[in-house]
Parts: C-alpha cells; sequence; structure tokens
C-alpha cells in the first residue's frame, strides 16, 4: 500500500487522538461572533486578546443554557471561556514541525460557560469631537 504525501503516521495520530486533557481553565475575553453553527452548537467568535497558543479566532462548544439562536453575529460580547489543553508527545511535536512544518505543541479545547453582550455604544459616546 502507498502512502499519500500529506497523510499523518499512525503514532502521530495516535498521540493526537489519545491527547490527555488537564482541567480546564477560565478565561474572560471580549470579542464577538463570527459564524454560528446551530446544527453542531458551536460558534466562531473573533476575541480582541489571543488565548495561550496565540489565536484571536477559537471555535466554542455551547452549553446546554445557550441555544445558537440566542447568539448573533457582529455584537460584542464577554466570554467566560473553558480552555481545556493537552501536550503533545516530543516526538510528534518534532515530527509535525520538521515534517510538515506545523508548530503545534498542544491540542486546544474551548467551552463557552456564559455569553454576556457589551454596552459598547455608550463607551464611544463623546469621542466624536469636532475640529474648527
Amino acid at each position: 500500500m502507498v502512502k499519500k504525501k500529506d497523510e499523518l503516521p499512525d503514532w502521530v495520530l495516535d498521540d493526537i487522538k489519545n491527547a490527555k486533557f488537564a482541567k480546564p481553565e477560565l478565561l474572560t475575553r471580549i470579542g464577538y461572533i463570527l459564524e454560528v453553527y446551530e446544527a453542531d452548537k458551536k460558534i466562531d467568535a473573533q476575541l480582541y486578546e489571543a488565548v495561550e497558543d496565540g489565536r484571536h479566532i477559537v471555535t466554542l462548544d455551547l452549553p446546554k443554557n445557550v441555544k445558537p439562536a440566542e447568539c448573533q453575529t457582529g455584537v460584542v460580547y464577554e466570554f467566560a471561556i473553558n480552555m481545556l489543553k493537552a501536550p503533545l508527545a516530543k516526538k510528534t511535536v518534532e515530527f509535525l514541525k520538521k515534517e510538515k512544518e506545523i508548530e503545534m505543541s498542544a491540542i486546544y479545547q474551548f467551552e463557552l460557560q456564559k455569553l454576556t453582550p457589551m454596552d459598547v455604544a455608550s463607551d464611544d459616546s463623546g469621542s466624536e469631537e469636532s475640529e474648527e
């Protein structure tokens, strides 16, 4: 059987698939919703402050008490997020970097805990000063 060039070896796939997540870390970030995936109960959020691995866009799993229809794109929210991290084996990290040019030392999962709309309209009410 000929392996495709882009395929990952089984041992790398196993390490990724069997990665053990540590206890969740609660993060608070401000941003807005880019996309709502009603069928999957997920949202993509653009965050103003990056998460641990440098990303500003993350996919969040919605909790049971948040309905996808309640999530509005373009509205600024404060997100309370549980970030779960599963470190990868050193051998896997080195393989991904050397063979695939992918810098990845862990797998992350993000779960939304709370979604609070922000009142940003009132924040800039005094910023329109006229120049004379």
